[in-house]
């Protein structure tokens, strides 16, 4: 069992402080020190002591979390707070138990302020000012009305008020900030990850590490590698590494090391049941995400009751006019057709952003695209399938019509294209990833937490149409491979879940800006 970094445990001692500090602004004091105090002290002082000691606890304990990143940033103004604090325990009543817990921390701090070392993120430093030269102006103004210069309205005050909270919270998320880690890769680092895939890529998820927002981070001898997003202080990890089985493990240790001297968390996406164990020993806790359809080209079949809808769906769209033609590299797709390709996207999208991260492409130039198009030429529809290289396999990386088309357009698609994968030995085709599928394909689960949760999950299908997804993969009679989110901490467990939802796109919610994002460029 790991112990833990100074870092941590001295997070948990601020956040001990910051709780003494709460309770003792909250209690009354001692009557014989208190009447020294205000004997001594100008009228008030202590009463604002009091005051600035309750804001100074609330400050440590929101602190603690930045600590527990060892961020250099919140080491610095942990130290103020902590020194303000035993300032303020002394004014408000002589308290001087509080006092030498603050002071105690402090040379802890100061002790350990080397294990606090990640830096901030450089490009908030002019905002930062900015925010801090409009506090100062409204600091002025205060003062100004404080001293009788200045007389404002009530309502004035009011929105000074308001102004100057705002400002301080502003300030303080800048410069509390983690680093950025913009995506960043280099020719050599793409030629290098399309290696490694082609070699070593038998996951369905490992062809999506080539998409270009991504970060590259690979072991010492270069034979393994994984992608990373860095997403609200989150260092993401779409699927698992990839590379030299030997050094996986040792590959994800060591880029926990790495995302922690940048102050980041650390966690994975959509990783699979075969490597979960793997993940469990060097630390990861791991939480069931949802499930991956796979079809078996070899053994699907049409036959049968369970399956007619699909089997009409595709007899009524042939009927229609429509057949399907496979392009087996985008290479052989023309400037006018990728264009249409695109505008069928954007079409499709309406005004909703581009969504998927860990299993989506962001680009036409990969895979496979299966066009669905009638006798003039006019497209329909498409899919896109990119390749699992070592297993054989192929992965469905968009699935796309025009809202003209009749429906059914999209089962046609697949059932084509299962076919044609058929005929080339693919050994299977991954659909759709259904975020907690086991929750929604219980229908009579006896769990009260599995019925709430089945409960907000179909009433939150409008938004993020988890169900529709489902239910759409579910038509082909899929194996159900189980997929999971695997993260450092319980504690964490809340803001990886947004760092998710945001790097799918799940938080963008649609309207005019959604339009502007591009549709799968080719």
């Amino acid at each position: 069992m790991r112990r833990p970094a100074p870092a941590a445990w001295l997070a948990y001692a601020a956040a001990a402080a910051g709780v003494v500090a709460v309770v003792s602004a909250l209690t009354p004091s001692i009557a014989d020190r208190s009447d020294l105090v205000e004997g001594v002290l100008p009228p008030g002082v202590p009463a604002a002591a009091r005051i600035l000691a309750l804001s100074f606890g609330i400050g440590l304990v929101w602190l603690s979390r930045s600590l527990s990143r060892g961020r250099r940033r919140a080491w610095q103004l942990s130290v103020a707070l902590v020194v303000a604090s035993a300032a303020a325990h002394l004014a408000k009543g002589l308290d001087f138990e509080e006092a030498v817990v603050s002071l105690v921390l402090l040379a802890a701090l100061l002790r350990w302020r080397r294990s606090f070392a990640a830096p901030g993120e450089p490009s908030t430093r002019w905002p930062l000012l900015h925010a801090l030269l409009a506090l100062a102006a409204v600091g002025g103004v205060v003062l100004l009305e404080t001293t009788g210069r200045l007389s404002p309205p009530d309502r004035i005050e009011d929105a000074l008020a308001g102004g100057a909270l705002v400002l301080a919270s502003r300030a303080l998320y800048l410069w509390l900030g983690p680093l950025a880690g913009r995506a960043r890769q280099t020719q050599l680092e793409r030629v290098a990850a399309r290696r490694l895939v082609d070699e070593h890529g038998r996951d369905s998820l490992a062809y999506f590490s080539l998409r270009r927002d991504r970060t590259y981070f690979f072991s010492a001898s270069g034979r393994s590698f994984l992608a990373y997003r860095v997403v609200s202080g989150t260092a993401l990890v779409a699927g698992e590494p990839i590379g030299a089985p030997a050094e996986l493990s040792a590959l994800l240790a060591e880029f926990r090391r790495f995302a922690a001297s940048r102050g980041w968390r650390t966690a994975l996406l959509a990783a699979s049941a075969d490597r979960l164990s793997a993940f469990r020993a060097i630390g990861f806790k791991s939480l069931y995400l949802g499930d991956e359809a796979i079809v078996r080209p070899r053994t699907f079949c049409l036959e049968g009751r369970q399956i007619r809808k699909v089997r009409q769906s595709v007899a009524r769209v042939r009927r229609a006019g429509y057949r399907i033609r496979v392009l087996e590299s985008s290479a052989e797709a023309d400037a006018e057709l990728l264009a249409t390709l695109a505008d069928v996207s954007a079409e499709w999208r309406g005004r909703w952003p581009e969504r998927g991260f860990s299993m989506a492409m962001d680009s036409l130039e990969h895979g496979v695209l299966a066009v669905a198009e009638r006798a003039d030429g006019s497209v329909g529809g498409f899919l896109q399938l990119v390749p699992s290289p070592a297993s054989g396999g192929y992965s469905l990386a968009a699935m796309r019509r025009r809202r003209s088309t009749p429906n059914g357009l999209m089962e046609y698609l697949i059932v084509e294209t299962i076919a044609w994968a058929r005929d080339r030995g693919v050994t299977e085709l991954s659909l759709n990833f259904s975020v907690l599928g086991e929750v929604l394909r219980a229908d009579g689960c006896r769990s009260a937490g599995n019925r709430l949760l089945r409960l907000a999950l179909l009433r939150l299908d409008r938004v993020f149409q988890l169900r529709r997804l489902h239910d759409f993969n579910r038509k082909f009679l899929p194996e159900w491979r189980p997929r999971y989110l695997c993260f450092e901490r319980w504690a964490d467990l809340p803001v990886v879940g947004l760092a998710y939802l945001q790097a799918e796109s799940l938080l963008t919610p649609p309207g005019p800006w959604a339009r502007a994002t591009p549709a799968l460029p080719a």
